[in-house]
């Protein structure tokens, strides 16, 4: 009986069926709309389309996503046997018109598709007497303002304007939009903020500002679209903002807040959404640390790379992808430490690396998987069995010869969200990101081109990833080299369709150095399927080379379809570089020094430091070079001399003065340096004579390059080296007023540790960290303590120690703090400049410079992180010092500032002087004071056979390293207060 039934209904509802199909093929649109249609599509661009009587319910489906979609729907159920058209859908035919005003002559039209077009011009102000329930204008060409008569279009439930060229505010009208369910305005160029108005529309699910020109912060009262279920806001320019309440909206799947400028912690209850799937907060300023473990059911993808995020990686569940890269996790997870100890010995096979930015300084990526339950760390390193000396790689292609070389392919290499890959060559690749929309959860990763593109070979496929592409290669021996990365734009057209409006920008960095910002391939090639070559010189000192492309959110994403956008490159090639090694460290002869200097005529001396004096020479193939001429009486013998030089001249480093050899002969040790052009920063700041003007840009320049030779010498080189007497004197400038880092090194080698401890523990008053002055502690922090007054000087053009009793302040560090403390950093800054600087990066500057010479070394930064924050990659965070210990800063200064006045009183004064304004090439014999480590006392190093005849001693207190003399005795400091 209750199928008989069933079998009856259905036969009815056939039945009806046939009936309405009977009476709508009967009815016919009136030829007014007729009219208009075959004039709206005209104006559209659309070349021989023709409509009639019988256009109603035309419909032309689409079988790839590709193909276009044209359809023509209406109302029949009206009086008389008419229809009337109620929805235009015109979709990817590339129409290259503008949009109709004749569209008003369609009264009952409620929709309207043009999405995938090349149509130009505004939206036309003649629309404002229709009442369209949704619009999509995506992909198009479109210029203006959004009308602000949308706003009275109070049954819209789409507005899709994405990857258009529109700007101007979003006009206050919109406010009344109640019904709204869908807003997307990504990709395109509006001013002002994201409004509040957006908390009337109550009704919405989707929200997408992505790159759309409009500015921070997002409104609080965003909390109250309690329906949303796709939330994406990314890549506005704001403020420091807190995570907004979406505590309430508890049905979404899709967040993404990227680069967004959010600090603070990221919510607990984001980890208890029961429906969210991918979740993206790159690239912010989240603090914190993450649940020990995250077991939410339905997430797949979890991105939080570029943040400040602390403690352990969390444990998460089968299925799920995670990237945390670039954030400050440390190197233990889950009772397992295995970082420092694995990058520092590469003999075990298989070490897993895990984001220790400190001990894993050429593997920044952290990108997980799990598979099994069991969490894969991706980065990881095998044993050195030989070193490489170039690279060459068919990027998504597969293998193939090129001018004799054999380009290996990666195209056989699957994707996905977290891809790792690493060849048995000992290159390999990361992927990082998940391109949304394009339902492929796979993300295969890589594309190959139109088979008709009359290309080479070479750029006939391409790798590209959703947001980071990274190629590395271990094992190479440490070198110049010259990197050439290889673009063709595959995906777009150089027609006039939609295909062509495709924009992709994309950052490139070479041994974490951006090289090139926001990179477009098509601009560079003069047009899309055109090969185009990016040559690039890089050095390797940890026989590491590194390339990353990095998306920054700019360009379109959904052009030609989604999933396209995102750095992508063809090909990679690096060979050994021919420049800059026509000297190899070698072994000169002192008739070759002699030769060179005129037998060190005075007339090329150009300088003399505490290790001796320095003489300009000339060898016989034009090179010019620095030869410093050390004390003939060394406590070391020439075998020991020479292993420490061997080593010294492999640092090598564009940040380092470069050693290219020495000579031991008789009583004779020579070191022989490249020649710096512009002699001493201090003669470029202080200089009466030889001052030079460095304009702001030079000194940004200058202030970052310190930074990165630091930051190898600390955390990038094999053998680490604490330089301990960081100063003005001992960076020097070549002719380019690049910076360079002298007088590091000339120390012995610790081998339990396998880290440079000087021989001497030596600094310059006004640079010494505290701990090190007083104490003798000595750590790498204290080279930063030292650059952060360095950083000072830069930026003030003022020299650290030109203040006396006579001043209010002790030390330029010391005025500093007082314009910290009142709020006024910018005052600081050099008055030579004037006006002519960036207050933004001058007030970075001085900020990192005095968390460097903060007086507790734990509270310093190390050198990469300085780097970072001077780039503007890595906030600053605030650190308020202990009153106490910020004290002790100064008060050693003040007790040296009486000294000196007590001994220029008594007709000393020449013996003092500070030697900031001096020309010479290195540091002065003032300069150097000696730390005897075991009985914490000050000494100073000046030897005897240096001093003129007649000379006094410039010890200012006849201390030894067998003196009782205290360090309390020495600055008058109760260091128990």
């Amino acid at each position: 009986m209750f199928f008989s039934l069933r079998y009856a209904f259905l036969i009815s509802i056939l039945a009806l069926s046939c009936l309405e199909t009977e009476r709508l093929a009967a009815a016919e649109l009136p030829q007014d709309e007729v009219d208009a249609l075959n004039l709206i599509t005209k104006k559209l661009g659309a070349n021989g389309w023709n409509f009639n009587a019988d256009s109603c319910g035309e419909y032309l489906p689409r079988v790839r996503p590709t193909d276009p979609e044209r359809n023509i729907s209406c109302n029949c159920r009206t009086e008389n046997n008419t229809c009337h058209i109620v929805s235009l859908k015109f979709k990817r035919f590339s129409l290259a018109g503008e949009l109709p005003p004749e569209l008003i002559q369609l009264h009952y039209l409620e929709s309207i598709d043009l999405s995938y077009n090349y149509l130009n011009g505004s939206i036309p102000s003649e629309w404002a007497s229709l009442q369209l329930k949704s619009i999509s204008l995506l992909a198009n060409r479109l210029s203006g303002n959004i009308p602000s008569y949308l706003g009275n279009f109070t049954s819209l439930t789409y507005l899709i304007l994405s990857s258009n060229k529109l700007d101007g505010n979003l006009p206050m009208e919109l406010s009344k939009l109640g019904n709204l369910t869908d807003f997307r305005i990504n990709d395109n160029n509006f001013n002002g903020s994201i409004p509040d108005f957006v908390k009337n529309w109550k009704q919405l699910k989707r929200l997408e500002m992505v790159a759309s020109g409009l500015e921070g912060p997002i409104p609080s009262s965003i909390s109250a679209l309690e329906t949303l279920t796709d939330l994406r806001i990314a890549d506005i320019t704001s403020t420091d903002q807190s995570f907004p309440d979406l505590s309430n909206i508890t049905g979404l799947t899709r967040l993404l807040l990227r680069g967004c400028n959010i600090s603070g912690e990221i919510p607990l209850y984001i980890w208890e959404m029961s429906k969210l799937r991918i979740l993206d907060l790159s690239f912010n300023k989240f603090r914190g640390k993450l649940p020990n473990a995250i077991t939410t059911e339905t997430l797949v993808f979890i991105f939080l790379s570029g943040n400040l995020l602390t403690g352990n990686i969390p444990m998460f569940r089968k299925g799920m992808t995670m990237d945390v890269t670039l954030n400050l996790f440390r190197s233990s997870s889950m009772g397992n430490d295995l970082g420092g100890a694995c990058m520092d010995d590469l003999k075990c096979d298989k070490c897993m690396i895990l984001c220790d930015p400190a001990s894993v300084q050429s593997f920044p990526f952290c990108t997980m998987n799990s598979v099994g339950g069991q969490q894969t760390y991706l980065y990881m390193l095998a044993q050195v069995h030989e070193y490489w000396h170039s690279l060459y790689i068919n990027c998504g292609g597969q293998n193939v010869q090129i001018n004799g070389s054999t380009y290996e392919g990666d195209g056989a290499v699957s994707g996905g969200a977290g891809l790792f890959y690493q060849s048995a060559d000992e290159w390999g690749l990361s992927s990082t990101g998940d391109f949304m929309d394009d339902n492929d959860f796979q993300n295969r990763a890589y594309t190959e081109n139109v088979p008709s593109l009359n290309i080479n070979e070479l750029y006939q496929t391409a790798r590209i990833s959703p947001i980071s592409l990274t190629y590395y290669r271990r094992c190479l021996e440490n070198g110049n080299y010259t990197v050439s990365l290889h673009f063709a734009e595959i995906r777009f057209t150089n027609d006039n369709t939609f295909n062509s409006l495709g924009r992709r920008l994309f950052d490139i960095y070479i041994q974490n150095n951006l090289v090139e910002k926001d990179f477009n391939i098509e601009v560079q090639a003069a047009g899309a399927a055109k090969p185009v070559t990016e040559i690039h010189n890089a050095t390797v000192t940890n026989n590491i080379l590194e390339i990353r492309l990095f998306w920054a959110g700019k360009g379109t994403r959904r052009i030609p379809v989604s999933g396209v956008y995102g750095p992508l490159i063809s090909a990679i090639s690096v060979d050994p570089s021919l420049e800059g090694i026509e000297i190899q460290t070698v072994s000169f002869t002192l008739k070759q020094i002699k030769a060179a200097t005129d037998n060190f005529d005075p007339a090329n001396k150009i300088g003399e430091g505490g290790f001796g004096p320095v003489y300009k020479g000339l060898l016989p193939d034009g090179t010019v070079i620095a030869v410093k001429q050390l004390s003939s009486k060394s406590s070391q013998g020439n075998r020991e001399f020479l292993n420490e030089i061997g080593v010294i001249s492999c640092m090598q480093h564009p940040h380092l003065v470069k050693l290219h050899g020495c000579c031991i002969e008789g009583d004779q040790l020579l070191l022989v340096y490249e020649y710096m052009e512009n002699n001493s920063l201090s003669r470029a700041l202080f200089g009466h004579e030889h001052q030079l003007h460095l304009d702001w840009k030079t000194r940004q320049k200058i202030c970052v390059g310190i930074a990165k030779g630091l930051a190898f010498l600390h955390e990038e080189s094999r053998l680490k080296i604490v330089h301990r007497d960081i100063k003005v004197t001992n960076v020097l400038l070549d002719k380019d007023l690049n910076p360079k880092i002298s007088d590091f090194g000339l120390a012995k080698l610790d081998e339990r540790d396998k880290t440079f401890i000087s021989t001497r523990v030596a600094g310059t008053v006004g640079y010494m960290a505290p701990e090190y002055a007083l104490w003798g502690r000595l750590t790498y922090k204290a080279d930063v303590y030292s650059f952060g007054i360095v950083a000072l000087e830069i930026v003030s053009g003022k020299h650290n120690m030109s203040y006396g009793p006579e001043n209010q302040y002790s030390c330029l560090l010391d005025w500093a703090c007082h314009l910290e403390r009142n709020g006024n950093l910018i005052e600081l800054v050099d008055r030579k400049l004037g006006s002519e600087f960036n207050r933004v990066e001058a007030q970075r500057m001085i900020k990192v410079a005095l968390l460097c010479a903060n007086a507790s070394p734990l509270l310093r930064p190390i050198m990469s992180e300085v780097v970072s924050m001077l780039e503007g990659t890595r906030i600053i965070p605030e650190v308020i010092p202990e009153p106490i210990s910020e004290d002790l800063r100064f008060k050693a200064i003040r007790g040296h500032q009486e000294q000196t006045r007590s001994l220029r009183e008594r007709g000393n004064q020449t013996i003092l002087d500070r030697s900031a304004n001096s020309s010479s090439y290195l540091c002065t014999d003032d300069d150097i004071w000696e730390t005897d480590t075991e009985s914490n006392v000050l000494s100073n190093t000046r030897s005897k056979q240096h001093e003129s005849p007649g000379q006094v001693s410039t010890s200012i207190l006849p201390v030894t390293a067998s003196s009782s003399t205290s360090v309390q005795d020495l600055f008058d400091i109760d260091i128990n207060s």
